[in-house]
């Protein structure tokens, strides 16, 4: 989590801490800074992230002693929540404070105001930043392995996603060149059997000179036979010829790339399928995964991304509004005499943001009073998106108690509480919806 605003670190956390460091990481280089309690440079370096420097790196710190001579106690902040120098800090036992990197900017000035900037000033201003000010910073706390591995498998399935997306969207791009009828005879092309599809009939010449007995044994081959949808099928691809390009060129190319993006799609989502086998079994294993596969509308794939986003550390969100603030579904207000603000929050965890989103929405068919609850949202005048924000913040007020409490949702239990303290969602429910909760 990045730097918290607020003083809500256990003071054995900080107040061990003799010296404060800090790392300045790239990709392949960092550079490092260590400070004593007055400010003073202890020492810097600047290392390549090879295990022999990081190596360096443990035996300087080893040989530091605090102000008692005891052996030094060094945290360190840095500008991010992962990657490798991340791990090798907690490798070394060292206390790890993560920087928003928009705060890191405000730090940097504060050093430079003249707009000076250098990786050795980025190490040593962060350094300065956690001795002054990091009392109010939240150290990282690791997640268990489970936890670990299942939150970066759903990651990583959001981002195959995301390039199986934009492979559609070449592929219908390529296809309204020179194939509109294949665009019009399927719907969705996230699907297999549209894939398929193109690459059984590449062009509309092939596809009018297979005949339609052939037509209808793929559709069936491939299930994709509707006796609603079947007609209009036949008389598409009939006239498949008719409305193909005219120009042979541009048939050929776009046929040979179209059929190369069909193969591609098949290979992404058996891939695809494979992360989401794995995810379902760590799933499985999670001690949560009662909990989080109760909430209303979380489903198989949205209840592990949630698990995986919050963690398993109920040391990590103080209240349920850390929680909402976590997931960008509360808003930022700024205030000042007269005027006040209330905007997007940007600074959040933008995965869970969006997972959050998909649940809002799909939790409104399940649980009556989410459905209502966002109606009346909307007729207050919010849109969509503002509307399940606000459905979320809802949302994450019940799941950080689940949480705690380490509880499944009780649709009967939220009922009764919603009752004993006279709820407003109460009075949109229709009565035959109470009856159902």
């Amino acid at each position: 989590m990045n730097a918290s605003q607020e003083p809500s670190v256990p003071p054995s956390v900080f107040s061990t801490l003799t010296h404060y460091g800090a790392v300045d990481w790239a990709r392949g280089h960092h550079d490092l800074c260590v400070v004593d309690r007055a400010g003073g440079i202890v020492f810097e370096l600047s290392i390549d992230d090879t295990p022999q420097e990081w190596a360096k790196v443990r035996d300087k710190l080893a040989e530091m002693t605090g102000p008692d001579g005891s052996p030094a106690i060094v945290g360190f902040a840095i500008e991010t929540s992962s990657g490798p120098a991340v791990e090798r800090l907690l490798e070394a036992g060292q206390p790890v404070f993560p920087l928003n990197p928009k705060a890191a900017e405000r730090y940097r000035d504060r050093n430079a105001p003249a707009g000076a900037k250098s990786d050795r000033l980025d190490a040593f201003s962060f350094a300065d930043a956690l001795r002054t000010d990091g009392h109010k910073w939240r150290p990282l706390r690791p997640q268990d392995p489970l936890t670990c591995e299942l939150r970066l498998l759903c990651r990583d399935e959001i981002t195959l996603i995301a390039q199986r997306t934009a492979l559609v969207n070449q592929l219908q791009a390529t296809l309204n060149e020179y194939y509109p009828t294949a665009l019009a005879a399927f719907d969705d092309w996230a699907a297999g059997g549209a894939w398929e599809f193109i690459i059984a009939f590449p062009t509309p010449h092939q596809l009018a000179s297979a005949g339609k007995r052939k037509w209808e044994k793929f559709l069936h081959a491939h299930k994709l036979y509707r006796p609603q949808t079947s007609q209009r099928r036949m008389e598409l691809f009939a006239a498949a010829v008719a409305w193909a390009s005219p120009n042979p060129a541009v048939t050929a190319a776009k046929s040979f790339l179209a059929v190369r993006l069909a193969r591609q799609l098949r290979m992404l989502q058996t891939q695809l399928d494979e992360y989401r086998a794995r995810i379902n079994e760590l799933f499985a294993q999670h001690p949560d995964r009662d909990l989080f596969g109760s909430l209303p509308g979380a489903g198989e794939k949205i209840a592990p991304r949630l698990l995986a986003e919050l963690g398993a550390d109920r040391q990590v969100f103080d209240d349920a509004e850390a929680m909402q603030c976590y997931g960008g579904a509360a808003p930022v207000t700024q205030k000042s005499g007269k005027t006040c603000r209330v905007f997007f929050r940007r600074a959040c965890n933008t995965g869970l943001r969006t997972t959050l989103h998909l649940w809002a929405d799909c939790s409104r068919a399940k649980a009556p009073w989410a459905d209502a609850y966002y109606r009346r949202k909307r007729e207050q005048g919010m849109g969509h998106a503002a509307a399940l924000r606000c459905l979320a913040m809802r949302w994450l007020k019940i799941l950080h108690k689940m949480w705690i409490d380490r509880t499944p949702y009780d649709a009967d239990r939220h009922l009764r509480d919603q009752l004993k303290h006279g709820s407003w969602v109460i009075s949109l429910l229709p009565q035959p919806a109470m009856q159902s909760n």
